[in-house]
């Protein structure tokens, strides 16, 4: 079975830069192929070529089975491209910007209509149908964008960095939506620059600099090419896997620890007049210790409530400083092997 995208030797030259240099490429039939390389690397002229908006000035490719150059005409039918940017008519609907591509594909108002409406309902945006596209989030822009890219029905699908500015729920999206494409058949050409995103999608990755390919294979095979150690490291402890996620995460998780420790201490009731067990931990609550000693220290211990109990009640200060030493023991070193297990990474 011949490749659904073949290139030979490519070069694009714009005065004395040179953006292809021999780019050569071959994708088999429903795959997806990975383009990955910096800014400047040829990723984009390569896609504009083989999408026959641009004309090499050397070497040759063709795509679903026509030349680039010479049957230019009949391979636009046969492909979908989606740009960097979301290339969609802000002042028009969801709904009408797909009528808009069918039309211009020639598949008249009422096959455009049907097709655009399945399209909505495929990318999960039949709610925004007929809302303009202007109030549309970035990653429903982009679904949209690939949904214009898919109303002919293409059988090779080029995608230019299609996950840039995007956070990373609508890139996990966009993902699973070029998974089922492949699924069902399609070739997808992804650019892309993260190297993330070709392990995740391409069965095969070119890496691509100075307008050449200089590495090619699968994932793993590039990885092993590169070589290195790799540290894993296993969480025992889900709760701590999880205050350490994010900032707002372990903010949440020191509220629901400190919580207790409030009503459980004297803040609100003296110690002294607690049921037996309750009394001990109010007593021996570093929130008790705290709390007397601002009071001592703003000079509200007779006015506000007499200090009785255990010892560290009747010397707050010394236990506040005892109780924050203990944590500076016990807390920093932690803190400290955490941040540099985690800088190993």
């Amino acid at each position: 079975m011949p490749p659904a995208i073949m290139a030979e030797g490519l070069v694009k030259k714009y005065g004395d830069v040179i953006a292809l240099d021999g780019m050569d490429l071959s994708v088999p039939e429903g795959t997806v192929f990975g383009l990955l390389g910096p800014n400047g690397a040829g990723k984009t002229t390569t896609v504009r070529i083989l999408t026959t908006l641009l004309k090499p000035d050397a070497g040759r490719a063709t795509v679903a089975g026509f030349d680039v150059v010479a049957d230019a005409h009949r391979l636009r039918a046969r492909i979908g491209a989606s740009g960097q940017y979301a290339a969609v008519d802000d002042h028009l609907a969801g709904a009408e910007n797909l009528e808009m591509v069918g039309r211009l594909y020639h598949l008249g108002a009422k096959r455009s209509r049907r097709r655009a409406r399945e399209l909505l309902k495929r990318f999960d945006l039949t709610g925004a149908a007929d809302r303009p596209v202007q109030g549309y989030s970035g990653g429903m822009r982009r679904r949209l964008d690939l949904a214009g890219a898919l109303v002919s029905d293409p059988p090779v699908l080029f995608l230019d960095e299609p996950t840039t500015g995007l956070d990373p729920r609508a890139r996990a999206s966009l993902w699973d939506v070029i998974a089922e494409l492949v699924a069902g058949g399609t070739t997808v050409l992804l650019t892309t620059q993260y190297l993330e995103e070709a392990d995740r999608l391409a069965e095969t990755i070119a890496v691509v600099d100075h307008g050449h390919v200089i590495a090619l294979g699968t994932a793993d095979e590039l990885k092993d090419q590169v070589g290195g150690d790799r540290t894993e490291v296993t969480v025992t402890s889900a709760t701590v896997a999880l205050a350490l996620r994010t900032p707002e995460v372990f903010n949440n998780l020191a509220t629901i620890v400190s919580m207790p420790l409030v009503f459980l201490s004297n803040a609100f009731v003296d110690s002294a007049r607690l049921p037996g067990p309750l009394k001990v931990v109010a007593e021996w609550n570093p929130v008790s210790t705290i709390i007397q000693t601002a009071r001592e220290l703003f000079g509200n211990t007779a006015s506000a409530m007499p200090v009785r109990g255990t010892w560290p009640l009747q010397h707050a200060v010394a236990a506040s400083l005892l109780w924050s030493a203990l944590l500076l023991i016990v807390f920093v070193p932690l803190a400290t092997r955490l941040y540099k297990r985690a800088v190993s990474q």
